[in-house]
């Protein structure tokens, strides 16, 4: 099956062509330039380098969060318009399950961390099963500290919020397994599509795990109506 992934919650971000078990082409890069300067370039060069047209597309994946608001609506919102160009299934890939897929096999339990801002970090917690990287907590919002409480063996972190992360019992992961990866975002989300477990475009929301400032600013505005 022939898969594009987005991934755009974090700065690190972009996009990945797989065919089957062969992953054909994969584009990242860690930028302060938004994702809507960038990921359609990167989603032209690859489909033109891989020698595919829009059309063989068979399926297409998207990072749904958490993460930056903005990347997210950006990323889902391409994964979206495309799908209805292309009239594609889409499937919904959780950016913290995408996360610690690059770490398969890890004797260790892994613990995605991406920075939420506010002093806080989104997180969960996964253990290898002899299968799949298992999730074990709830996708959470936390602080930094509150979640090294949790930490009660050694664990490996990564993403960009695993450095503000103090406990004894933390292990940073290589740096290059310590960013989202559009690769492992392609991979999840071909396993959804071949399960049937793709999406009308219209299904497909970013995952939120609190509201944005924007409607934070909102209600309190309204509070003091």
């Amino acid at each position: 099956m022939k898969v594009l992934a987005l991934e755009t919650s974090t700065l690190a971000g972009g996009a990945a062509l797989v065919d089957g078990d062969r992953l054909v082409g994969e584009s990242t890069l860690n930028i302060r330039a938004t994702h809507s300067e960038r990921v359609l370039v990167v989603v032209d060069r690859l489909l033109a380098d891989a020698g595919w047209r829009p059309s063989d597309l068979e399926g297409l994946a998207v990072s749904i969060g958490p993460g930056s608001f903005t990347g997210l609506r950006i990323g889902v919102g391409t994964a979206k318009g495309l799908a209805l160009a292309l009239r594609l299934a889409v499937a919904p890939v959780p950016t913290l399950d995408a996360l610690a897929a690059a770490l398969p096999w890890s004797a260790l339990p892994v613990c995605p961390v991406l920075d939420a801002r506010q002093g806080e970090v989104y997180a969960s917690l996964y253990r290898w099963d002899g299968a799949s990287m298992r999730r074990e907590w709830d996708y959470l919002a936390l602080t930094p500290a509150e979640l090294a409480a949790r930490l009660t063996e050694p664990v490996v972190l990564l993403g960009d919020g695993a450095p503000t992360v103090s406990s004894p019992f933390a292990r940073l992961a290589p740096l290059a397994r310590r960013f989202p990866s559009p690769a492992c975002v392609a991979q999840l989300g071909q396993e959804l599509l071949a399960r049937g477990a793709g999406r009308p475009p219209a299904e497909i929301v970013p995952l939120y795990l609190r509201p944005s400032e924007a409607e934070l600013k909102r209600r309190r505005a309204l509070a003091l109506a």
